[in-house]
């Protein structure tokens, strides 16, 4: 088995970013994002998804999170489609449900090698702290335009949003982790009956 690694680096004039992951890792992560909202999500994705993850990002934050938040998106989503490699072998297909208290979510995740979302979440207010709710849309938006991933966000319940969002990264991180683990029945094999993803 290759190395499941990569590092990308993305520089506009509204953001840096440096991403370095690490698929077959152990949960361990880095951030310097000004964004720690974000990080704590980031940081579950890492731990449930056993990916090591060190994101760092300079971005036009005195204009607010948008720019930022989108492109660590983006940014994440190359170094998936640069790191899985031919995708011989993999499972492909991963889904998670995570409760929190009172919230549930489910996530379903296809290394289709086509980008869709479909996001069904409520976060029932506008901020959680500083952090602006609406893009976390922008995050998983930009990230499966470029992991070329088919995704489903479904918070099924919830009232704390804090509650709902972590329902949602952890969720996406297991379902990741699923995916992207080998079946050794499946073993040299293109998970798809076109012959390629």
């Amino acid at each position: 088995m290759t190395d499941r690694m990569a590092t990308v680096e993305r520089n506009t004039l509204e953001t840096q970013i440096h991403v370095t992951i690490n698929l077959d890792g152990s949960g361990k992560s880095h951030f310097e994002t000004g964004i720690p909202f974000l990080e704590h999500m980031l940081d579950q994705v890492a731990r449930h998804g056993m990916i090591d993850l060190t994101i760092r990002c300079q971005g036009d934050r005195h204009i607010d999170d948008h720019h930022s938040v989108e492109d660590i998106g983006i940014t994440l989503g190359q170094a998936f489609a640069r790191a899985v490699g031919d995708k011989k072998g993999l499972r492909r297909y991963g889904h998670a449900y995570v409760p929190l208290d009172e919230a549930l979510s489910r996530v379903v995740v296809d290394f289709s090698g086509r980008p869709g979302l479909e996001h069904h979440v409520d976060y029932r207010r506008s901020h959680i702290g500083q952090f602006d709710t609406d893009l976390f849309y922008e995050f998983f938006q930009g990230f499966v335009n470029h992991a070329n991933v088919t995704l489903h966000i479904d918070n099924l319940r919830g009232r704390n949003a804090h509650h709902i969002v972590e329902t949602v990264f952890k969720a996406f991180g297991r379902a990741l982790r699923m995916a992207l683990e080998f079946d050794p029945r499946m073993a040299g094999i293109m998970p798809s009956t076109k012959g390629s993803l």
